[in-house]
């Protein structure tokens, strides 16, 4: 979804969205996100949940739910979970673990 946000801040930022988790009921949308390159997560996570009215009602017009989400952004993990995993199977003890 592309669409024009007024902050020249958030606008000025690219944006990766990793993942979206609704509630069951459809009411809440957490929106895991990251900023491109990875630097500046809790500022793009500020500045996405200063401007959450004005992306819920971009949401909404692409929806066709009777109520648009409450949008959550939470900084997205994934990437750095996957270099620690990385590292840890390029450890000699752990190596040799596997390799038995």
């Amino acid at each position: 979804m592309r669409g024009d946000v007024h902050d020249p801040d958030l606008n000025r930022i690219s944006i990766t969205v990793g993942e979206v988790r609704t509630s069951p009921d459809l009411r809440i949308a957490t929106v895991y996100v990251c900023p491109l390159g990875g630097q500046g997560g809790d500022e793009v996570v500020a500045l996405l949940a200063r401007n959450k009215g004005e992306l819920r009602h971009l949401v909404s017009k692409q929806l066709t739910l009777k109520f648009a989400p409450d949008l959550r952004f939470r900084l997205d993990d994934t990437f750095d979970r996957m270099d620690d995993t990385r590292r840890l199977f390029e450890r000699d003890d752990v190596r040799r673990d596997l390799d038995d």
